[in-house]
Protein backbone atom coordinates (compact mmCIF):
# COMPACT_ATOMS: atom_id res chain seq x y z
CA UNK A 1 0.00 0.00 0.00
CA UNK A 2 1.64 3.30 -1.09
CA UNK A 3 1.83 5.54 1.98
CA UNK A 4 3.90 8.50 3.10
CA UNK A 5 4.22 11.00 5.92
CA UNK A 6 4.84 14.25 4.12
CA UNK A 7 6.51 17.08 6.01
CA UNK A 8 7.40 20.39 4.41
CA UNK A 9 9.34 22.76 6.68
CA UNK A 10 11.07 26.01 5.84
CA UNK A 11 12.71 28.78 7.86
CA UNK A 12 11.03 32.20 7.91
CA UNK A 13 13.39 35.15 7.85
CA UNK A 14 11.63 37.88 9.80
CA UNK A 15 12.49 40.79 7.54
CA UNK A 16 10.76 44.18 7.93
CA UNK A 17 8.30 43.23 5.21
CA UNK A 18 7.49 39.92 6.91
CA UNK A 19 6.92 41.67 10.24
CA UNK A 20 4.71 44.27 8.57
CA UNK A 21 2.66 41.50 6.91
CA UNK A 22 2.27 39.74 10.27
CA UNK A 23 0.90 42.94 11.74
CA UNK A 24 -1.53 43.65 8.89
CA UNK A 25 -3.07 40.15 8.89
CA UNK A 26 -2.58 39.33 12.56
CA UNK A 27 -0.32 36.37 11.78
CA UNK A 28 1.67 34.66 14.54
CA UNK A 29 5.38 35.46 14.61
CA UNK A 30 6.81 32.08 13.63
CA UNK A 31 10.43 31.09 12.97
CA UNK A 32 9.44 28.16 10.76
CA UNK A 33 6.64 27.26 8.34
CA UNK A 34 5.56 23.63 8.66
CA UNK A 35 3.06 21.54 6.70
CA UNK A 36 2.46 17.92 7.60
CA UNK A 37 0.14 15.26 6.21
CA UNK A 38 -0.13 11.49 6.03
CA UNK A 39 -1.31 9.82 2.84
CA UNK A 40 -2.33 6.20 2.29
CA UNK A 41 -3.67 4.85 -0.99
CA UNK A 42 -5.07 1.29 -0.75
CA UNK A 43 -4.01 0.39 -4.29
CA UNK A 44 -3.26 -3.22 -3.41
CA UNK A 45 -6.90 -3.98 -2.61
CA UNK A 46 -7.93 -4.29 -6.25
CA UNK A 47 -6.33 -4.57 -9.68
CA UNK A 48 -6.31 -1.24 -11.51
CA UNK A 49 -4.94 0.49 -14.60
CA UNK A 50 -5.86 4.18 -14.40
CA UNK A 51 -5.73 6.47 -11.38
CA UNK A 52 -6.53 10.16 -10.92
CA UNK A 53 -5.15 12.61 -8.37
CA UNK A 54 -7.24 15.75 -8.68
CA UNK A 55 -7.85 18.96 -6.78
CA UNK A 56 -7.41 22.74 -6.81
CA UNK A 57 -4.02 24.42 -7.04
CA UNK A 58 -2.06 24.32 -3.79
CA UNK A 59 -3.81 21.27 -2.34
CA UNK A 60 -0.68 19.11 -2.54
CA UNK A 61 -1.33 17.03 -5.69
CA UNK A 62 2.21 17.27 -7.04
CA UNK A 63 3.70 16.73 -3.58
CA UNK A 64 1.73 13.53 -3.09
CA UNK A 65 2.68 12.31 -6.58
CA UNK A 66 6.39 12.99 -5.97
CA UNK A 67 6.40 11.31 -2.56
CA UNK A 68 4.48 8.19 -3.58
CA UNK A 69 5.45 7.75 -7.24
CA UNK A 70 8.57 9.89 -7.67
CA UNK A 71 10.53 7.48 -9.88
CA UNK A 72 7.57 7.17 -12.25
CA UNK A 73 6.70 10.88 -12.42
CA UNK A 74 6.85 12.46 -15.88
CA UNK A 75 6.73 16.10 -16.86
CA UNK A 76 5.62 16.62 -20.47
CA UNK A 77 7.82 19.71 -20.78
CA UNK A 78 10.92 17.67 -19.93
CA UNK A 79 10.58 15.36 -22.95
CA UNK A 80 13.32 16.11 -25.48
CA UNK A 81 12.41 16.06 -29.19
CA UNK A 82 14.59 16.35 -32.31
CA UNK A 83 15.02 20.05 -33.08
CA UNK A 84 15.06 19.66 -36.87
CA UNK A 85 13.74 16.14 -37.40
CA UNK A 86 10.43 14.31 -37.55
CA UNK A 87 8.68 13.67 -34.27
CA UNK A 88 8.75 9.90 -34.90
CA UNK A 89 12.53 10.05 -34.42
CA UNK A 90 11.93 11.17 -30.83
CA UNK A 91 10.62 7.75 -29.81
CA UNK A 92 12.89 5.08 -28.29
CA UNK A 93 15.27 3.54 -30.83
CA UNK A 94 14.18 -0.01 -29.97
CA UNK A 95 10.65 0.72 -31.25
CA UNK A 96 9.98 -0.17 -34.87
CA UNK A 97 8.13 2.20 -37.19
CA UNK A 98 5.04 -0.03 -37.16
CA UNK A 99 4.98 0.04 -33.34
CA UNK A 100 5.27 3.85 -33.31
CA UNK A 101 2.44 4.15 -35.84
CA UNK A 102 0.19 1.86 -33.77
CA UNK A 103 0.99 3.86 -30.64
CA UNK A 104 0.24 7.23 -32.25
CA UNK A 105 -3.04 5.88 -33.66
CA UNK A 106 -3.99 4.39 -30.30
CA UNK A 107 -3.86 7.79 -28.55
CA UNK A 108 -5.93 9.39 -31.31
CA UNK A 109 -3.19 11.02 -33.39
CA UNK A 110 -3.89 9.41 -36.76
CA UNK A 111 -2.49 12.01 -39.16
CA UNK A 112 0.52 10.51 -41.02
CA UNK A 113 1.48 13.82 -42.70
CA UNK A 114 1.90 15.35 -39.24
CA UNK A 115 4.04 12.43 -38.04
CA UNK A 116 6.77 13.67 -40.37
CA UNK A 117 6.84 17.17 -38.91
CA UNK A 118 8.99 18.46 -36.04
CA UNK A 119 7.32 18.39 -32.65
CA UNK A 120 7.59 22.17 -32.23
CA UNK A 121 5.30 22.98 -35.19
CA UNK A 122 2.40 20.89 -33.90
CA UNK A 123 -0.66 22.43 -32.27
CA UNK A 124 -1.01 22.26 -28.49
CA UNK A 125 -3.55 19.44 -28.73
CA UNK A 126 -1.33 17.46 -31.10
CA UNK A 127 1.66 17.91 -28.78
CA UNK A 128 -0.40 16.57 -25.89
CA UNK A 129 -1.31 13.36 -27.72
CA UNK A 130 2.21 12.79 -29.08
CA UNK A 131 3.68 13.33 -25.61
CA UNK A 132 1.27 10.80 -24.12
CA UNK A 133 2.25 8.26 -26.80
CA UNK A 134 5.91 8.85 -25.95
CA UNK A 135 5.21 8.43 -22.22
CA UNK A 136 3.43 5.12 -22.81
CA UNK A 137 6.34 3.89 -24.92
CA UNK A 138 8.95 4.72 -22.26
CA UNK A 139 7.08 3.93 -19.01
CA UNK A 140 5.72 0.44 -19.49
CA UNK A 141 5.38 -0.35 -15.77
CA UNK A 142 3.73 2.88 -14.57
CA UNK A 143 3.49 6.43 -15.89
CA UNK A 144 2.51 9.33 -13.63
CA UNK A 145 1.88 12.61 -15.48
CA UNK A 146 1.72 15.89 -13.58
CA UNK A 147 -0.24 18.89 -14.92
CA UNK A 148 -2.29 16.51 -17.06
CA UNK A 149 -4.22 18.44 -19.79
CA UNK A 150 -3.36 21.75 -18.11
CA UNK A 151 -2.37 23.56 -21.32
CA UNK A 152 -4.99 22.31 -23.78
CA UNK A 153 -8.50 23.41 -24.64
CA UNK A 154 -11.03 21.67 -22.39
CA UNK A 155 -12.88 19.98 -25.25
CA UNK A 156 -9.56 18.74 -26.62
CA UNK A 157 -8.62 17.59 -23.09
CA UNK A 158 -11.82 15.58 -22.72
CA UNK A 159 -11.65 13.82 -26.08
CA UNK A 160 -7.90 13.28 -25.69
CA UNK A 161 -8.44 11.74 -22.25
CA UNK A 162 -10.98 9.26 -23.65
CA UNK A 163 -8.60 8.24 -26.45
CA UNK A 164 -5.71 7.86 -24.01
CA UNK A 165 -7.79 5.71 -21.64
CA UNK A 166 -8.65 3.32 -24.48
CA UNK A 167 -4.97 3.00 -25.38
CA UNK A 168 -3.89 2.35 -21.79
CA UNK A 169 -6.45 -0.40 -21.24
CA UNK A 170 -5.74 -1.99 -24.63
CA UNK A 171 -1.99 -2.04 -23.88
CA UNK A 172 -2.57 -3.30 -20.31
CA UNK A 173 -0.48 -0.50 -18.78
CA UNK A 174 -0.81 1.61 -15.63
CA UNK A 175 -1.25 5.37 -15.69
CA UNK A 176 -1.91 8.07 -13.08
CA UNK A 177 -3.03 11.56 -14.08
CA UNK A 178 -2.35 14.50 -11.74
CA UNK A 179 -4.48 17.52 -12.57
CA UNK A 180 -6.56 20.39 -11.26
CA UNK A 181 -9.28 19.79 -13.85
CA UNK A 182 -12.25 17.82 -12.55
CA UNK A 183 -13.80 17.57 -16.02
CA UNK A 184 -11.40 14.84 -17.19
CA UNK A 185 -12.70 12.29 -14.67
CA UNK A 186 -15.71 11.24 -16.72
CA UNK A 187 -13.62 10.95 -19.91
CA UNK A 188 -10.51 9.31 -18.45
CA UNK A 189 -12.78 6.93 -16.49
CA UNK A 190 -10.19 6.07 -13.80
CA UNK A 191 -10.36 3.03 -11.54
CA UNK A 192 -9.68 5.21 -8.49
CA UNK A 193 -9.63 8.90 -7.56
CA UNK A 194 -7.70 10.62 -4.76
CA UNK A 195 -8.48 14.21 -3.73
CA UNK A 196 -5.68 15.65 -1.54
CA UNK A 197 -7.77 18.69 -0.57
CA UNK A 198 -10.11 16.46 1.46
CA UNK A 199 -7.79 13.45 1.81
CA UNK A 200 -10.54 11.32 0.24
CA UNK A 201 -9.96 8.15 -1.78
CA UNK A 202 -12.59 6.24 -3.74
CA UNK A 203 -12.68 3.25 -6.02
CA UNK A 204 -14.76 3.67 -9.18
CA UNK A 205 -16.45 1.17 -11.45
CA UNK A 206 -15.96 1.53 -15.19
CA UNK A 207 -18.64 3.67 -16.82
CA UNK A 208 -19.54 4.75 -20.30
CA UNK A 209 -17.88 7.99 -21.30
CA UNK A 210 -20.19 10.98 -21.91
CA UNK A 211 -21.94 10.95 -25.26
CA UNK A 212 -20.61 13.22 -28.00
CA UNK A 213 -23.31 15.00 -29.97
CA UNK A 214 -22.35 15.54 -33.60
CA UNK A 215 -24.30 17.41 -36.26
CA UNK A 216 -23.82 16.44 -39.91
CA UNK A 217 -24.34 18.83 -42.80
CA UNK A 218 -23.73 18.93 -46.53
CA UNK A 219 -20.79 21.29 -47.09
CA UNK A 220 -19.15 23.04 -50.01
CA UNK A 221 -16.09 21.56 -51.71
CA UNK A 222 -14.06 24.39 -50.16
CA UNK A 223 -14.38 22.71 -46.75
CA UNK A 224 -11.70 20.25 -47.85
CA UNK A 225 -8.95 22.87 -47.41
CA UNK A 226 -9.47 22.68 -43.64
CA UNK A 227 -8.98 18.90 -43.56
CA UNK A 228 -6.74 17.91 -46.46
CA UNK A 229 -3.39 18.39 -44.71
CA UNK A 230 -4.45 15.74 -42.17
CA UNK A 231 -5.51 13.02 -44.62
CA UNK A 232 -3.29 9.96 -44.40
CA UNK A 233 -3.18 9.32 -48.16
CA UNK A 234 -3.70 12.29 -50.42
CA UNK A 235 -4.66 15.96 -50.44
CA UNK A 236 -6.56 15.54 -53.73
CA UNK A 237 -10.35 15.61 -53.82
CA UNK A 238 -12.63 14.71 -56.71
CA UNK A 239 -14.52 17.84 -57.73
CA UNK A 240 -17.72 15.84 -58.28
CA UNK A 241 -17.76 14.47 -54.72
CA UNK A 242 -20.61 14.95 -52.29
CA UNK A 243 -19.01 16.49 -49.18
CA UNK A 244 -20.24 16.20 -45.59
CA UNK A 245 -18.85 17.55 -42.33
CA UNK A 246 -19.45 16.66 -38.69
CA UNK A 247 -19.71 19.52 -36.21
CA UNK A 248 -19.32 19.45 -32.41
CA UNK A 249 -20.69 22.51 -30.63
CA UNK A 250 -20.62 24.32 -33.97
CA UNK A 251 -16.93 23.53 -34.59
CA UNK A 252 -15.95 21.36 -37.61
CA UNK A 253 -14.49 18.04 -36.46
CA UNK A 254 -14.56 15.57 -39.38
CA UNK A 255 -15.06 15.43 -43.15
CA UNK A 256 -16.31 12.70 -45.49
CA UNK A 257 -16.73 12.83 -49.27
CA UNK A 258 -18.44 10.29 -51.52
CA UNK A 259 -18.43 9.65 -55.28
CA UNK A 260 -20.20 7.35 -57.72
CA UNK A 261 -18.72 3.85 -57.87
CA UNK A 262 -18.17 2.80 -61.46
CA UNK A 263 -17.33 -0.69 -62.71
CA UNK A 264 -19.00 -4.01 -63.33
CA UNK A 265 -21.35 -5.52 -60.76
CA UNK A 266 -20.53 -8.93 -59.33
CA UNK A 267 -22.66 -11.79 -60.72
CA UNK A 268 -26.00 -12.06 -58.99
CA UNK A 269 -25.90 -8.57 -57.46
CA UNK A 270 -28.82 -6.23 -57.93
CA UNK A 271 -28.08 -3.63 -60.58
CA UNK A 272 -28.62 -0.35 -58.77
CA UNK A 273 -26.61 2.76 -57.99
CA UNK A 274 -23.51 2.53 -55.83
CA UNK A 275 -21.57 5.13 -53.86
CA UNK A 276 -17.96 4.91 -52.73
CA UNK A 277 -16.33 6.67 -49.81
CA UNK A 278 -13.68 8.94 -51.30
CA UNK A 279 -12.01 10.84 -48.44
CA UNK A 280 -12.74 10.72 -44.71
CA UNK A 281 -10.59 12.58 -42.20
CA UNK A 282 -10.94 13.77 -38.61
CA UNK A 283 -9.10 16.81 -37.30
CA UNK A 284 -6.35 15.85 -34.80
CA UNK A 285 -8.10 17.44 -31.82
CA UNK A 286 -11.06 15.09 -32.29
CA UNK A 287 -9.33 11.83 -33.17
CA UNK A 288 -9.44 8.67 -31.09
CA UNK A 289 -13.11 8.45 -30.07
CA UNK A 290 -14.70 7.21 -33.31
CA UNK A 291 -16.03 10.48 -34.76
CA UNK A 292 -14.70 9.71 -38.25
CA UNK A 293 -16.21 6.24 -38.23
CA UNK A 294 -19.52 7.63 -36.98
CA UNK A 295 -19.61 10.20 -39.79
CA UNK A 296 -18.69 7.57 -42.37
CA UNK A 297 -21.47 5.23 -41.19
CA UNK A 298 -23.97 8.11 -41.13
CA UNK A 299 -23.18 9.00 -44.75
CA UNK A 300 -23.44 5.36 -45.79
CA UNK A 301 -26.86 5.07 -44.08
CA UNK A 302 -27.94 8.23 -45.94
CA UNK A 303 -27.07 6.68 -49.31
CA UNK A 304 -28.79 3.44 -48.34
CA UNK A 305 -31.96 5.39 -47.51
CA UNK A 306 -31.92 6.75 -51.07
CA UNK A 307 -31.56 3.31 -52.63
CA UNK A 308 -27.79 3.17 -53.11
CA UNK A 309 -25.29 0.61 -51.91
CA UNK A 310 -22.39 2.17 -50.01
CA UNK A 311 -18.82 0.88 -50.26
CA UNK A 312 -15.53 1.87 -48.72
CA UNK A 313 -11.93 0.90 -49.40
CA UNK A 314 -9.30 1.89 -46.84
CA UNK A 315 -5.69 1.21 -45.98
CA UNK A 316 -5.74 2.96 -42.60
CA UNK A 317 -5.04 0.30 -39.92
CA UNK A 318 -7.32 1.89 -37.31
CA UNK A 319 -10.26 2.14 -39.72
CA UNK A 320 -9.79 -1.45 -40.91
CA UNK A 321 -9.81 -2.72 -37.31
CA UNK A 322 -12.90 -0.68 -36.43
CA UNK A 323 -14.87 -1.95 -39.42
CA UNK A 324 -13.86 -5.55 -38.95
CA UNK A 325 -15.46 -5.47 -35.50
CA UNK A 326 -18.47 -3.34 -36.48
CA UNK A 327 -21.88 -4.89 -37.24
CA UNK A 328 -22.53 -2.02 -39.66
CA UNK A 329 -19.95 -3.11 -42.24
CA UNK A 330 -19.26 -6.35 -44.09
CA UNK A 331 -15.81 -7.03 -45.49
CA UNK A 332 -16.06 -8.03 -49.14
CA UNK A 333 -12.31 -7.93 -49.80
CA UNK A 334 -9.78 -8.96 -47.19
CA UNK A 335 -6.67 -6.78 -46.60
CA UNK A 336 -4.31 -7.23 -49.52
CA UNK A 337 -2.87 -5.58 -52.60
CA UNK A 338 -5.06 -4.76 -55.57
CA UNK A 339 -5.46 -7.80 -57.81
CA UNK A 340 -4.80 -7.83 -61.54
CA UNK A 341 -8.51 -8.32 -62.12
CA UNK A 342 -9.28 -5.15 -60.15
CA UNK A 343 -6.70 -3.27 -62.16
CA UNK A 344 -8.20 -4.50 -65.43
CA UNK A 345 -11.63 -3.28 -64.32
CA UNK A 346 -10.43 0.32 -64.31
CA UNK A 347 -8.51 0.38 -67.60
CA UNK A 348 -10.99 2.92 -68.90
CA UNK A 349 -10.01 5.42 -66.21
CA UNK A 350 -7.94 8.15 -67.79
CA UNK A 351 -5.90 9.00 -64.67
CA UNK A 352 -4.46 5.78 -63.24
CA UNK A 353 -2.41 7.42 -60.47
CA UNK A 354 -4.98 6.47 -57.81
CA UNK A 355 -5.01 2.89 -59.07
CA UNK A 356 -1.21 2.76 -58.95
CA UNK A 357 -1.20 3.95 -55.34
CA UNK A 358 -3.83 1.36 -54.41
CA UNK A 359 -1.73 -1.43 -55.93
CA UNK A 360 1.28 -0.38 -53.83
CA UNK A 361 -0.38 -0.54 -50.42
CA UNK A 362 -2.47 -2.94 -48.37
CA UNK A 363 -6.19 -2.13 -48.58
CA UNK A 364 -9.45 -3.74 -47.49
CA UNK A 365 -12.93 -3.35 -48.98
CA UNK A 366 -16.20 -3.02 -47.03
CA UNK A 367 -19.90 -2.65 -47.79
CA UNK A 368 -22.31 -0.92 -45.43
CA UNK A 369 -25.00 -3.34 -44.18
CA UNK A 370 -26.35 -1.32 -41.25
CA UNK A 371 -29.77 0.33 -41.00
CA UNK A 372 -30.77 3.06 -43.41
CA UNK A 373 -31.40 6.63 -42.35
CA UNK A 374 -35.04 7.64 -42.74
CA UNK A 375 -35.57 8.82 -46.30
CA UNK A 376 -37.09 12.18 -45.37
CA UNK A 377 -34.00 13.15 -43.35
CA UNK A 378 -31.65 11.95 -46.12
CA UNK A 379 -33.50 13.98 -48.77
CA UNK A 380 -33.55 17.06 -46.53
CA UNK A 381 -29.77 16.93 -45.99
CA UNK A 382 -29.02 16.58 -49.70
CA UNK A 383 -31.54 19.19 -50.80
CA UNK A 384 -30.03 21.99 -48.72
CA UNK A 385 -27.40 24.43 -49.96
CA UNK A 386 -23.87 23.26 -49.08
CA UNK A 387 -22.39 25.24 -46.19
CA UNK A 388 -19.55 27.53 -47.38
CA UNK A 389 -16.19 27.42 -45.61
CA UNK A 390 -13.84 30.35 -45.19
CA UNK A 391 -10.30 30.48 -43.86
CA UNK A 392 -10.00 31.04 -40.13
CA UNK A 393 -9.12 34.60 -39.02
CA UNK A 394 -5.62 33.38 -38.07
CA UNK A 395 -4.97 31.95 -41.54
CA UNK A 396 -6.29 35.11 -43.21
CA UNK A 397 -4.11 37.34 -41.01
CA UNK A 398 -0.95 35.29 -41.56
CA UNK A 399 -1.52 35.15 -45.35
CA UNK A 400 -1.83 38.94 -45.50
CA UNK A 401 1.29 39.48 -43.38
CA UNK A 402 3.44 37.04 -45.38
CA UNK A 403 2.40 38.75 -48.62
CA UNK A 404 3.22 42.18 -47.17
CA UNK A 405 6.47 41.24 -45.37
CA UNK A 406 8.17 38.25 -47.07
CA UNK A 407 10.78 36.44 -45.00
CA UNK A 408 9.20 37.25 -41.65
CA UNK A 409 9.89 34.86 -38.78
CA UNK A 410 7.20 32.87 -36.99
CA UNK A 411 7.70 34.88 -33.78
CA UNK A 412 7.39 38.23 -35.58
CA UNK A 413 4.27 37.07 -37.44
CA UNK A 414 2.74 36.21 -34.07
CA UNK A 415 3.53 39.68 -32.71
CA UNK A 416 2.21 41.45 -35.80
CA UNK A 417 -0.98 39.37 -35.90
CA UNK A 418 -1.52 39.55 -32.14
CA UNK A 419 -1.99 35.78 -31.83
CA UNK A 420 0.02 32.93 -30.30
CA UNK A 421 3.03 31.40 -32.04
CA UNK A 422 1.22 28.06 -31.95
CA UNK A 423 -1.69 29.53 -33.93
CA UNK A 424 0.77 31.06 -36.41
CA UNK A 425 2.61 27.74 -36.87
CA UNK A 426 -0.69 25.98 -37.52
CA UNK A 427 -1.73 28.67 -40.03
CA UNK A 428 1.65 28.58 -41.79
CA UNK A 429 1.50 24.78 -42.07
CA UNK A 430 -1.98 25.01 -43.62
CA UNK A 431 -0.85 27.67 -46.11
CA UNK A 432 2.27 25.65 -46.93
CA UNK A 433 0.25 22.50 -47.57
CA UNK A 434 -1.95 24.48 -49.93
CA UNK A 435 1.15 25.65 -51.84
CA UNK A 436 0.71 29.31 -50.89
CA UNK A 437 3.86 29.82 -48.80
CA UNK A 438 7.28 28.22 -48.34
CA UNK A 439 9.35 27.93 -45.17
CA UNK A 440 13.11 28.39 -45.01
CA UNK A 441 15.52 27.85 -42.14
CA UNK A 442 16.03 25.06 -39.63
CA UNK A 443 14.57 26.79 -36.60
CA UNK A 444 16.30 28.03 -33.46
CA UNK A 445 18.02 31.29 -32.55
CA UNK A 446 20.85 31.03 -35.07
CA UNK A 447 18.68 30.04 -38.03
CA UNK A 448 15.03 30.99 -37.36
CA UNK A 449 12.22 29.86 -39.60
CA UNK A 450 11.27 32.45 -42.21
CA UNK A 451 8.06 32.42 -44.28
CA UNK A 452 7.86 33.53 -47.91
CA UNK A 453 4.92 33.71 -50.35
CA UNK A 454 5.03 31.34 -53.33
Amino acid sequence: MPSARIVRESRIRRTPRVQQLEGIFDLPAEKKSRLEREVELPLEERPWQIGLIVGPSGCGKSTVARELFGEHLVDEASLAWPADGSLIDGFPEELGTKQIVELLCSVGFSSPPNWLRPFDVLSTGEKFRVSMARVLSERRELAVVDEFTSVVDRQVAQIGSAALAKAIRRRNQKFIAVTCHEDVEAWLDPDWVFRPATASFEWRSLRRRPAIQIDVALVHYSAWKLFRQHHYLSSELNRTAWCFAAFIDGRPAAFSSWINLVGRQARGQQNRGRKREHRTVTLPDYQGVGIGNALSAFCASLWKALGYRAFSTTSHPAMIRARQSSPLWKMHRRPGFTSRGDAAAVKHIKDRRAMKRASDRLTAGFEYIGPALDRETAERILSGDPLPFEDSPAVQAVARLVAATPGTSIARLARLAGISTTAVRHAVCELRDRGLVRIEGRGGRLDPLAVYPV
